[in-house]
């Protein structure tokens, strides 16, 4: 189970990755473009699993993010079809949830997403983190991110 103390970090706009610490064990999905994946590899010290978010229902990249940074979850609404998907277990805890819609400094809405799950020595997922890519200017940002405190979690790393 999550706690309130478990929570993290809203949209942190402007972030830039300038080193990336790479694990050997990590794995970076097909899709994830490398500045966003770089981001996301710094969160962490233990080795990470990064996925780009595709949605479901039509194969589209883009999305309009909706995420609480208290609760530590973020829905995903396809810019292509409006298909909406949970990321990891944030559908357990949505209902109590305050969310507020991403938006770059830009002013655009729209974004790749890519997930880091952070493994234990067993594979278990430890932390998730949400990243985002804006489409107007590039410009990346971590949105939200939660520890897991139970397991098993496997199931976790298809929910993207």
């Amino acid at each position: 189970m999550r706690s309130r103390t478990d929570k993290a970090v809203g949209c942190l706009f402007g972030t830039t990755a300038t080193m990336c610490r790479v694990h050997a064990d990590d794995q970076v999905g097909d899709g994830v473009p490398a500045d966003l994946a770089a981001l996301l590899r710094e969160v962490d010290d233990r080795p990470v699993r990064i996925s780009a978010s595709a949605c479901g229902d039509c194969g589209g990249r883009t999305f309009f993010v909706h995420f609480d940074e208290v609760e530590g979850g973020v829905r995903r609404d396809c810019g292509a079809c409006g298909g909406r998907a949970f990321i990891a277990d944030s559908a357990e805890y949505w209902e109590e949830a305050e969310p507020c819609v991403a938006e770059c400094p830009c002013g655009c809405d729209e974004f790749e997403v890519a997930v880091a799950f952070s493994l234990t020595g067993d594979g278990s997922v430890r932390w998730v983190t949400v990243g985002l890519r804006c489409q107007q200017d590039g410009t990346v940002a971590v949105c939200a991110d939660w520890k897991i405190s139970y397991g098993p979690t496997d199931h976790l790393l298809t929910m993207t």
